[in-house]
């Protein structure tokens, strides 16, 4: 039998789970966005640094050298990050939803 005072732990119980994973989101978007700006700076920090070392260069060997090198580097870099993003967007759902955990698992044996 359900008593009154079980509803409103659980109310109350649940209304914590959705604070702490606002808060939670909150962090993991912030950290998102972060790795985001930081990646962003740093490809046009690159691409402004290839730009100058290419109006320096005076023959078409140099000139494809630069351009293989800067492409080489623009790749490396955008598979690290996208990897060192995809791992935030993991890491943040799993902090999200790590709040219900303990929700869940009080109140599944009693649907079953």
């Amino acid at each position: 039998m359900v008593k009154i005072e079980d509803i409103q732990n659980y109310g109350k119980e649940h209304f914590e789970s959705v604070t702490a994973s606002a808060n939670n989101l909150q962090s993991g978007v912030q950290a998102i966005a972060t790795a985001y700006g930081d990646y962003a700076k740093k490809s046009f920090e690159d691409t402004k640094s290839f730009v100058e070392k290419l109006s320096g260069v005076k023959s078409l060997d140099k000139a494809l050298e630069a351009q293989t090198e800067y492409l080489r580097s623009s790749y490396e870099t955008f598979v690290a990050e996208s990897q060192k993003i995809a791992g935030l967007y993991s890491d943040c759902a799993k902090q999200t939803f790590k709040p219900y955990e303990g929700l869940i698992s009080k109140f599944a044996p009693a649907a079953q």
